[in-house]
């Protein structure tokens, strides 16, 4: 556990719409890991082709963009690991396989004192580098709140339950959560594209619902840190351009998806991407597009509506109600008790 957080800031974007936008079936595009310079979090991206999975997804490599699949013809998982570029240097996904990152070793660390007590000192690097080595980069965990399976049931039912595509490693991280170190980045995204999961056994039903994996992991939070459909209400096709998307969605948070129906251009009224965004950042309601005409500069401004935008309460660090809903801000929303002395469910309890 991790003594120092950093400070927290409240959630303070709504979607002003309030509505959702009716989309075609949510079949998307991946794509990897893109840095994007315009949002703090992130550099620069490159564009890599995308080829056609063996689902009919248009699955582009590690750190690169989609381009629309052209044809029908589905490829095997093999094909995506043989066509995959090594980018910069980095790894690319036929590397990330578990048990198959080969990251530089890191040399054992002298120990030092800190108000008498040993400490250990890591780079930032080093730290990411752990990270790969532990196959942890695209990790995710699953937290029960209601009960759960014995963890020989989940190694074989998460899989085949949440349609995972390659290999996964699943071992027991507390006492209500799973951590799943997924292999491939189209697995992770599948794990955390829906609220939850119901996991079955014979007759019973267990709620689990995903979350990012991250250093600062502790079992009584949250993270903050949800995957997001944006959408574009009003932008000229012209501008469905993949890597134009992506960089309009990088202001919001990582581009990870489009959807079908933008990718094959059967709904010109409205793009939409999937993003990894931090709830606690400002989310925001509306982005330019200038086109400048040599010393003329034309502007144009339209929406970006969230079709649903998680809430977080930073008082509880949980996820599914704010402060303005918080039982623990605000005791008077909790529900009387019932003739028998428990709470009713709902509101701000905790999940």
């Amino acid at each position: 556990m991790l003594e120092s957080k950093t400070a927290l800031r409240p959630e303070k974007a709504k979607d002003s719409d309030g509505g959702k936008v009716a989309t075609a079936k949510a079949t998307e595009v991946e794509i990897g890991k893109g840095d994007f310079s315009t949002h703090p979090t992130f550099q620069s991206f490159r564009p890599i082709p995308a080829i056609l999975g063996r689902d009919g997804y248009g699955v582009a490599s590690s750190r690169g963009h989609p381009t629309p699949a052209t044809g029908p013809q589905p490829v095997t998982y093999s094909n995506i690991v043989t066509n995959t570029h090594n980018v910069g240097g980095g790894n690319g996904l036929a590397e990330n396989s578990l048990g198959r990152n080969p990251s530089p070793s890191i040399p054992q660390k002298p120990i030092s004192y800190l108000h008498g007590e040993p400490t250990i000192r890591f780079t930032n690097q080093e730290v990411a580098s752990m990270v790969e080595q532990q196959d942890l980069k695209y990790a995710v965990v699953g937290k029960f709140s209601h009960g759960m399976p014995s963890i020989a049931f989940l190694r074989t039912a998460i899989p085949k339950q949440c349609s995972l595509k390659a290999e996964v490693n699943i071992g027991l991280l507390h006492n209500r959560h799973v951590l799943i170190r997924c292999s491939i980045e189209e697995d992770y995204v599948t794990l955390m594209s829906r609220p939850n999961f119901w996991i079955k056994e014979n007759s019973k039903s267990f709620l689990m619902r995903t979350f990012k994996w991250d250093i600062g992991f502790t079992p009584e939070e949250e993270t903050s840190m949800a995957v997001i459909w944006l959408s574009f209400p009003n932008l000229p096709p012209n501008f469905y351009v993949p890597s134009i998307l992506f960089s309009i969605a990088s202001a919001v948070g990582r581009p990870i998806a489009i959807d079908a129906a933008t990718l094959n251009k059967t709904r010109p009224s409205c793009a939409r991407v999937k993003v990894e965004a931090d709830l606690l950042q400002e989310h925001p309601q509306r982005y330019n597009i200038q086109i400048m005409n040599g010393e003329e500069m034309e502007t144009m401004s339209y929406k970006i509506r969230y079709d649903f935008l998680p809430k977080y309460c930073t008082t509880c660090m949980l996820q599914g109600h704010d402060l303005q809903g918080c039982w623990k801000e605000h005791p008077e929303l909790q529900p009387e008790k019932r003739n028998h002395g428990e709470d009713s469910k709902g509101g701000g309890g905790k999940r």
